[in-house]
Formats: structure tokens, sequence, C-alpha cells
């Protein structure tokens, strides 16, 4: 019996929304959508649930950290390492390499050919620190 691997649709699941003052950018966000925003691990993050549809993606708020940080979209594939490799083959750069966040997956931004971020999640519950 041969096993293969469930392809991921290369839809966004996550995204990450900078801030300077956290707790003015919650009361923007949860004032102006009506957005659930919750403590997340850590002073300098909270969850976001945007309440939409199920396949509507949720996020989290966190602390900036360069000036020009921007807003990054997380896109599901079925490897991060090999997505990593693919983006680079096509003229992409790596900002931030494969990162786990424990029993939930890997991540990495990245850049395009046109210099706009984005991300690139993996879900797999093994993930855990190194």
């Amino acid at each position: 019996m041969s096993t293969t691997t469930k392809k991921i649709p290369a839809s966004v699941v996550w995204f990450g929304i900078p801030a300077d003052d956290m707790q003015r950018a919650k009361s923007f966000y949860a004032n102006l959508f009506g957005w659930k925003i919750n403590p997340g691990p850590g002073p300098d993050f909270y969850f976001i649930e945007t309440g939409g549809a199920e396949d509507s993606p949720d996020g989290g708020l966190k602390r900036r950290n360069q000036s020009s940080e921007p807003i990054v979209q997380y896109v599901s594939v079925n490897s991060v390492d090999e997505y990593s490799k693919k983006i680079e083959k096509l003229g992409g750069k790596i900002c931030l390499a494969k990162t786990p966040v424990p029993q939930m997956g890997y991540f990495a931004v990245c850049q395009d050919t046109e210099g706009n971020s984005f991300g690139i999640w993996e879900q797999n519950e093994s993930a855990k620190l190194s």
C-alpha cells in the first residue's frame, strides 16, 4: 500500500498585524470590525478571532519589530522546506527561516520578486522547538 501526501490548497490561513501600542491596536480592531482579541502566549501577542466563516482566517496582533514591518498573510503549504526552496528558485527571498510553533506547525516569512512580504504555514502537530 503506498502512502501519498494530500495536497494542501494554497489558501490564506492566518494573518499577523504588527503594532507599536498593543492596547491601542486591540481597541481599534475590536471596535472597527467587532473582532474578539484575546491574550496569547506572553504580553506581546494577542489572538484575533474574526468571527467569519469557518474557512476565513484568524490572526494575531503582535509587537512591531521594525518600523516598516507590514501586515503578513500566511498561505498553507505541505512543506515549509520545499516551498522555501521553490521561493528562492523563483527569485524570492526567505526573510525568516522555518520556525516552529510547538504542537501546531512551522512557518517562514518570505518576500516575492516585487519586495512584498508573505508567510508560508505548514500544519504539523509534531512541531517543537529545537
